[in-house]
């Protein structure tokens, strides 16, 4: 099976390595890039790769995006990645503490492909983050045309 990449992006150093030990407890052995803000993130999706400034970096297989995030909000980092004909079909999940209807309504108007809410116990947000790893890394099957 190919290495399937996950970009994981959060402020919030706690839950950042929350999620790390979480996929490692549930051998999800993928590999992970962390962006810590949404300009970062944003840099990190559309800008180009370092080594070569003419190639555009190679984009993750799935988004693991938190809403509240500093410089860009999660909202406005969806809008973008949807904006852009290289990004725009990329798995998008988002993964936060937010219960609030107006923040999982924009989020699917945006064009979110999921909604989770980060569970308090880690226990239980292991076991979502197994099962999303089970759903986007395995089960679904996404276009390589983008």
């Amino acid at each position: 099976m190919v290495n399937k990449t996950i970009f994981l992006i959060e402020d919030n150093a706690d839950d950042e390595a929350l999620t790390l030990r979480a996929l490692k407890k549930n051998q999800i052995m993928n590999t992970v890039v962390v962006a810590r803000d949404g300009a970062e993130a944003l840099e990190y999706l559309l800008g180009t790769d370092t080594q070569d400034e003419q190639q555009p970096r190679e984009l993750p297989d799935v988004i693991l995006l938190d809403l509240n995030l500093p410089k860009i909000s999660g909202h406005e980092v969806l809008q973008q990645i949807r904006h852009h004909e290289r990004t725009k079909l990329l798995p998008v999940i988002i993964l936060t503490t937010s219960n609030e209807d107006e923040d999982k309504i924009k989020s699917y108007q945006y064009g979110a492909n999921s909604y989770v809410r980060k569970s308090v116990s880690f226990e239980q947000f292991s076991e979502t983050i197994r099962q999303l790893g089970l759903y986007w890394l395995q089960l679904n099957e996404v276009p390589r045309a983008f």
